[in-house]
């Protein structure tokens, strides 16, 4: 059937497939009441097939073990094998219990992991058994890859036993590692974080196992304590089973670095602290033509600049920078925007992503809940007002952060120079945060924003030059709570200043959520005023109040296959303030989530949107007025730990005084461990008053990893609405740790052929430590 026909067949289902979701959503209540009683059943039933010696563990209540850690006899070689006496004579972390899809029954396959120390670093060693090792899931060899479509071995160290804050990291069979950092019990993490270790792996033929070294001048602890007690929990991912376990046992949907419910890591002597100082030059060149005054004012030119980290005390970390270059930062993916409001863009600078949970503040995303509005839609502190306008670099001079914990309070300043252009002025921008836990679930924060312009610093004066304002300061504070381990509190109050305002300049929040195996309920109000502008951050829409409410039930149903159902319902509406409704969207929707990892979900939504004034799009005009139309969609995600996996996309319905009707998706091909291919398309016809446009956008990707420490890889995009194609291709080599050699290669240009943007760049940096 042609795509025409396809899309005529989906508008004319719209009204019944909504009728049917609103239907269906008067029996959640009921629904609810049915199955949980039966998916109870049905675990305790599968838990009669075990073992007798197969006990069911309540994560809530079991004792948070203990590991010990032994002292190296002898020097300790990287190699996978785990063959030095040592690891015999060090007690192992074993008997791992199912987070998932069995929350609380026994491990399938036997882990061990076992941990020593010498003077100067930590060793971690673990073998996972596998009782069909030629059926482990390994594909991918690059740094920071997608933990869940893989086997892995991770772990988490809170190494000041704070119980809210750990480094992290995941291995797969391949070597491949990811790290990070995770804050507030889980809430928020950085997978930017980058530290100095070495990890091999070996394929074995009753599994395969994984060493890992530390250098304990890459983490943070206190030096003063005479024994180190440090938090530590393992998972251990069997993909092919769509199996978690963990060491320390944890609820249904909790990740590893929940470090409230980590176990114990003790054996470690009083550790030298060390002030940890990090030099990491750069040097590079760069060819750059094209139309774009940028590009053809260039030319060919040569850089130099420098990073600098140093831990000034073991809880309180400064990064300085000068010269500061992002060239090797791939792309940003191209976006569809069918609404009248600005798009997000997230941060992809290594510099700024680092430690970004510090500095957050704003609305949030937290996983398992649905809280009705995102980052996306405010936050008071967005990096990529630095350093970027339009997409486009603006030169940064020199900057400096200072990020960590002092007296119990986490900390976080930050002060970047931004050099003058033919359209700006030379700007600085700080941002300082304070946040401090009380009661032992509570955050209370403050944090302060400032934009500044520094007259007089200007190499242009020129009548075309970009307005600014001499500055735009902005405050807020915050108050955040789990409470009672299921119920998420989250409020703020901000407000911002700058030169000539009026009007309302605050924004607030207030915000309850709560999760556990079976509901989840949220309600949230949000107040934006006309006159707030956060200059360093982002809000998608102003002068309305948001309210919101959403109730889900997640039962477990005897189906074969059938891993959880999640029917809800959303409510949410959006005011002007003196309560004129301006859009009302009512939701009904249903996810199924899979034992093999796919998910399908179909969505239904009346929507109301009283327009003030009319909107462009590339294609046609919304007019003023009321609109109220219905849409409806289905999406499913296929299970990606397979070779040849993918995201299917089917939507249509009214479209203001029109109709809308897409499809889209994602085919991703992974050949093996070293090369895949990945490819994307959204496709959207719109019609107006029989006058049809389209809006599209298409991708590929392919990448390919000749070793964990050499990657390439070239993305091509291109994007209707812009008539514009977007090419990025970039050779990564990882000579040393966290030292690299970038040959980038990026192209923009018309679909006429006109190059816009051309530029080729070689970067060298290397990391001296101290």
């Amino acid at each position: 059937m042609p795509l025409d026909g396809y899309g005529e067949l989906i508008v004319s289902s719209v009204r019944l497939t909504t009728d049917w979701l609103r239907h269906a959503m008067i029996g959640v209540g009921i629904l609810g009441m049915v199955t949980l009683p039966v998916s109870a059943q049905v675990v305790e039933e599968e838990g009669s097939k075990d073992s007798l010696a197969s006990v069911l563990i309540d994560p809530e209540t079991a004792p948070r073990p203990t590991l010990m850690a032994l002292r190296a006899a002898g020097p300790i070689t990287i190699d996978g094998r785990l063959d030095e006496s040592s690891w015999a004579n060090a007690a192992p972390a074993t008997d791992f219990v199912q987070s998932t899809p069995r929350t609380g029954m026994p491990a399938t396959e036997r882990t061990e992991v076992r941990v020593l120390f010498d003077d100067n670093t930590l060793y971690i060693g673990a073998m996972m058994y596998d009782s069909e090792p030629d059926r482990i899931v390994a594909q991918r060899m690059t740094q920071d890859f997608y933990s869940p479509n893989e086997d892995i071995i991770g772990m988490s160290l809170d190494t000041f036993l704070d119980r809210r804050n750990a480094y992290y990291l995941m291995i797969n069979p391949n070597g491949a590692i990811r790290d990070g950092q995770a804050y507030d019990n889980s809430r928020t993490s950085n997978v930017e974080w980058e530290g100095i270790m070495r990890v091999e792996t070996e394929r074995l033929d009753d599994g395969w196992s994984a060493e890992l070294a530390i250098p304990f001048s890459t983490l943070r602890f206190d030096p003063s304590k005479a024994r180190q007690e440090w938090g530590i929990n393992f998972v251990r991912r069997v993909r092919r089973k769509v199996e978690d376990s963990m060491w320390a046992p944890v609820a249904r949907r909790t990740r590893v670095h929940r470090m409230a419910e980590a176990g114990y890591l003790v054996g470690l002597p009083r550790l030298e602290g060390n002030r940890n100082i990090t030099v990491k030059p750069f040097m590079l060149g760069e060819r750059a033509s094209g139309t774009l005054p940028r590009a053809a004012e260039q030319g060919s030119q040569g850089d130099v600049g420098l990073d600098i980290k140093w831990g000034l005390t073991p809880g309180l970390t400064a990064d300085l920078t000068w010269q500061t270059d992002f060239s090797q930062v791939e792309a940003d993916q191209e976006q569809v925007n069918l609404t009248r409001f600005p798009l997000f863009f997230p941060e992809k600078r290594e510099f700024f992503i680092e430690n970004s949970g510090t500095y957050a503040f704003g609305d949030l995303s937290e996983r398992n809940y649905r809280l009705g509005a995102s980052p996306r839609d405010f936050t008071l502190f967005h990096s990529r007002r630095i350093g970027l306008l339009s997409g486009q670099p603006v030169p940064i001079s020199a900057g400096g952060r200072l990020t960590g914990r002092a007296g119990g309070f986490e900390v976080g300043a930050l002060n970047m120079q931004t050099s003058s252009t033919d359209l700006l002025d030379s700007e600085s921008f700080t941002v300082a945060r304070v946040r401090r836990t009380v009661l032992g679930s509570v955050d209370v924060g403050g944090i302060f924003t400032n934009r500044q312009v520094l007259r007089g610093r200007s190499a242009n004066d020129v009548s075309d030059r970009q307005a600014q304002a001499e500055y735009n300061r902005a405050w807020g504070v915050d108050v955040n709570a789990r409470l009672f381990g299921n119920l998420m509190v989250h409020s703020y109050l901000a407000e911002t200043h700058e030169p000539g305002q009026s009007g309302n300049n605050q924004a607030a929040r207030a915000s309850l959520a709560w999760r556990d195996a079976f509901w989840d309920m949220s309600v949230l109000y949000r107040s934006i005023g006309e006159a707030f502008n956060p200059d360093v951050g982002f809000v998608r829409r102003r002068a309305v109040r948001h309210y919101y409410a959403t109730v889900g039930a997640h039962p477990r149903p005897p189906v074969r296959g059938l891993n959880e159902a999640n029917p809800y319902l959303e409510i949410e509406q959006y005011r002007d303030f003196d309560g004129m409704l301006e859009t009302r969207n009512v939701t009904g929707g249903m996810a199924l989530s899979f034992l093999d990892g796919s998910v399908l979900t179909l969505l239904g939504t009346d929507r109301y949107e009283r327009l003030d004034r009319e909107f462009s799009l590339s294609g046609g005009t919304v007019p003023a007025g009321v609109h109220e139309f219905r849409e409806a969609s289905a999406k499913y995600v296929s299970d990606a730990s397979r070779p040849l996996s993918g995201e299917m996309r089917i939507g249509g319905g009214g479209y203001f005084q029109g109709a809308r009707r897409s499809i889209g998706g994602t085919l991703a091909w992974r050949v093996n461990r070293h090369l895949g291919f990945d490819f994307g398309a959204d496709h959207n016809v719109i019609e107006f008053e029989g006058a049809p446009f389209t809006v599209d956008v298409f991708s590929g990707r392919v990448d390919y990893a000749l070793s964990t420490r050499v990657l390439a890889g070239g993305w091509l995009q291109y994007n209707d609405a812009t008539r514009e194609m977007i090419t990025n291709v970039r050779l990564n080599w990882i000579h040393s740790p966290l030292s690299d050699f970038f040959l980038v290669f990026s192209e923009r240009r018309t679909s006429e052929g006109e190059i816009l943007d051309r530029r080729l760049t070689a970067k060298l940096t290397k990391l001296f430590a101290f």
